[in-house]
């Protein structure tokens, strides 16, 4: 299942916004005239100002909320260690994995042999969800109705508890869908982290997505977002790229890398 990533919402207006969170800051403006004289040549002054100066807690005002599709479960483990965030995740206790999709790694795809491997093991996973769900939900079924309980409300009670233990066997590679809320701070540091040619091919594509997207709205303040080199040394040290002015190419014109 191909990645797919949407904009659902995002706080209006939100580079001025900010800017009358910076103008509050640094101006005697009260809160009753602080969207005064804020058009676009006064937002783009304080935006500015404000990243020349570093002061980022003015950002935190606005947030981006986006749906996602067609990722897995892989990314989702690397995704939450954002903690700044608000994340809504297809449940594996509720929803039942009558055919489950799977998220392919190119490398993957791109070789005949690993690809039949990696099916076979798919469709291995898939088989022990339905032989195990079977089995659990009839034993379940079975204590549910010696307690009384009503045969509807047993089969509903026990088909739950069923997929509650047997989604231990599906992949890391399981497709999920998510919604998730960020302010613009956590998003910047979000890019930075993700945007970067370190980060794992999944979550690199769906951060890049993101920042397409959140630029359409926001473009003089995620003028600068990407991995941490596009505005700055890059902090991997030993460990990086080296292709610094290539990813500042990319990340400043949108060109491919």
């Amino acid at each position: 299942m191909a990645l797919h990533v949407e904009l659902l919402q995002y706080t209006g207006e939100p580079e001025k916004i900010i800017s009358a969170a910076a103008k509050l800051c640094y101006s005697s403006s009260g809160v009753k005239d602080v969207l005064d004289g804020l058009d676009k040549a006064g937002v783009q002054r304080f935006l500015t100002m404000l990243m020349d100066l570093g002061h980022e807690s003015p950002i935190e005002h606005v947030s981006f909320t986006f749906g996602v599709e067609g990722v897995s479960r892989s990314l989702l483990a690397q995704l939450t260690r954002h903690r700044i965030a608000s994340y809504s995740v297809k449940s594996q206790r509720y929803v039942r994995e009558g055919q489950f999709e799977f998220v392919t790694p190119p490398a993957i795809a791109a070789d005949a042999k690993a690809c039949d491997i990696y099916l076979a093991s798919m469709e291995a996973a898939q088989k022990a969800y339905n032989e195990l769900a079977e089995r659990l939900s009839e034993q379940y079924l079975a204590g549910y109705l010696q307690e009384g309980i009503a045969e509807k409300k047993a089969r509903s009670m026990a088909e739950k508890k069923a997929i509650e233990d047997a989604r231990f066997v599906l992949p890391n590679a399981c497709e999920t869908k998510l919604i998730m809320t960020m302010n613009a701070r956590s998003l910047l540091n979000f890019f930075h982290h993700r945007c970067c040619t370190r980060a794992q091919w999944e979550i690199r594509a769906m951060a890049d997505e993101m920042l397409r997207l959140v630029r359409e709205v926001a473009p003089t303040l995620f003028a600068l977002a990407g991995p941490s080199c596009v505005a700055g040394p890059c902090p991997e040290g030993k460990m990086t790229c080296g292709r610094a002015a290539e990813m500042r190419k990319k990340y400043k014109t949108g060109e491919d890398a």
